[in-house]
């Protein structure tokens, strides 16, 4: 009996031309997407390699100078393209692509390509993201909004209520029917997305597990769509009904919902602006982070520790030159300052997508949003963990350049000699390692419990109906 059903339920959607011209058309754009997106990725992650290839060559290949003039020579950091950003590029164009390490100072990220966007794109790119979160969900409503509320108007109900079709079997098998009809659709786009992934997009074994979860989190979505779909045509009275529905909530899920929940958030977690930030970091760096500790005291309280660890008097008379050890005890507490008014910044940022997540129990479009650029590694939480990387790699270039200044130069000749190609040699070349997957996933714990719950009341009520409504 299931499997005449979902024959039954195939062979009409396949005889519909809703079907036929819809599927073509989302499944035409949705081969667009992965296409340009393979295209404009590995562009861009040649571009990048590149970039940071050349500044390893930069770096190692400066001519002998000053070792604090090495540290502020400095080089760029260029954040790499994930291998699954093609599918979806997540914050990416909002927080920049590379940021400049020097001296004293924690650059912020440019080179943003929303900056350069028309006005037609600030409203969001249609990546293969973006065609899985809103069009296969519309697909979805045209293909299963009449599977009980149009056999209700055509009286076709009553005739398999009268012929004893459980109502159980009935709601299973066009479930499956339309789901089978859907994979027409999806399945080519994940063998597509599968070679994108393994020939070109410099995806590896962690890649693979990335790509696995990401079409698991998009089956649970269509899941939450389609078991949706089917009840509310199971309780409409008339098939229009059930699309005017199922429309609003599209609308609610994909269009007002996301801009609503952002705005919530930046109301209850506001972040200062750009001017506020940089008058509290210069704050920060002459009267330290309490305001009480100035540039002048700190120099002092130095000095007099190490003339007591060393017992001289004089500054001359310690076995480092004391200049370069200001120099790097000013980094040490700079670096207490950036991090203070940085982390404050972006805690308010994760605090404005806990709102978002806890809006997701509500509109479960916002868990797949969040989940699916945490996956593909273009959140912002991975923003944060590639500027901590970076940030990292900074830091110790300062150490090694204000070291070698401690261990080889007297007070006094501080900026006069010149270090060599040795010194450029001991400070690695950047590189950078994604978090694992389960770390990524971690700060979305709540969007991911909301996603799932979704699935699990929406699936249950539906396959839990006893009694088929037949007028």
């Amino acid at each position: 009996m299931l499997t005449t059903i979902i024959r039954k339920e195939c062979t009409e959607m396949w005889r519909d031309g809703r079907f036929r011209w819809s599927s073509a058309v989302i499944g035409g754009l949705l081969a667009v997407a992965l296409a340009s997106g393979y295209t404009a990725h590995n562009a861009a992650r040649a571009e990048r390699d590149s970039a940071q290839s050349q500044m390893a060559a930069w770096w190692y290949n400066q001519p002998a100078k000053n070792a604090h003039s090495a540290a502020h020579y400095g080089l760029w950091a260029f954040k790499p393209a994930p291998a699954l950003a093609f599918a979806d590029r997540g914050v990416d164009p909002y927080t920049g692509t590379a940021t400049w390490l020097e001296a004293h100072r924690q650059s912020d990220f440019r080179f943003r390509p929303a900056m350069d966007a028309s006005a037609a794109q600030r409203f969001g790119d249609w990546t293969t993201g973006a065609i899985l979160q809103q069009l296969i969900p519309l697909l979805i409503i045209v293909l299963a909004f009449s599977a009980f509320a149009g056999e209700r108007e055509q009286g076709t109900l009553r005739q398999l209520a009268s012929a004893g079709v459980p109502t159980r079997t009935l709601v299973l098998g066009k479930s499956i029917g339309v789901a089978t009809a859907l994979s027409v659709v999806l399945v080519p786009a994940a063998v597509l997305g599968a070679a994108a992934l393994l020939m070109g997009a410099g995806g590896d074994r962690s890649d693979i597990g990335r790509f696995a979860m990401l079409v698991l989190v998009y089956l649970a979505w269509f899941g939450v769509v389609l078991a949706t779909t089917v009840a509310v045509s199971y309780v409409a009275k008339t098939a229009q009904r059930a699309l005017l529905i199922m429309l609003g909530l599209w609308t609610l899920n994909g269009m007002v919902a996301p801009r609503a929940a952002a705005a919530l958030g930046r109301s209850l977690h506001p972040t200062i602006s750009r001017v506020d930030f940089i008058n509290e970091v210069n704050k920060g760096l002459a009267s330290g982070i309490d305001g009480h500790d100035p540039a002048g005291d700190r120099r002092k309280a130095l000095e007099n520790e190490l003339l007591k660890k060393y017992n001289v008097t004089s500054t001359k008379d310690l076995p480092e030159n004391f200049e370069a050890l200001a120099m790097q005890a000013s980094e040490v507490h700079a670096d207490e300052v950036f991090d203070h008014n940085f982390n404050a910044v972006n805690d308010q940022f994760m605090r404005q997508v806990d709102v978002q997540q806890a809006a997701a129990f509500v509109t479960p479009l916002l868990s797949v949003r969040f989940l699916s650029m945490a996956i593909a590694g273009t959140d912002l939480a991975s923003h944060r963990a590639f500027a901590a990387a970076a940030e990292t790699h900074r830091r110790l270039i300062q150490v090694r350049m204000n070291g070698w200044l401690a261990r080889n130069t007297k007070e006094g000749q501080t900026f006069s000699v010149r270090a060599d190609s040795t010194l450029w040699k001991e400070v690695p070349a950047f590189t950078y390692e994604m978090p694992s997957l389960r770390a990524t996933l971690a700060p979305y714990a709540v969007g991911a419990a909301a996603l799932i719950l979704w699935l699990i009341v929406s699936v249950t009520w539906v396959l839990s109906r006893k009694r088929l409504q037949v007028a």
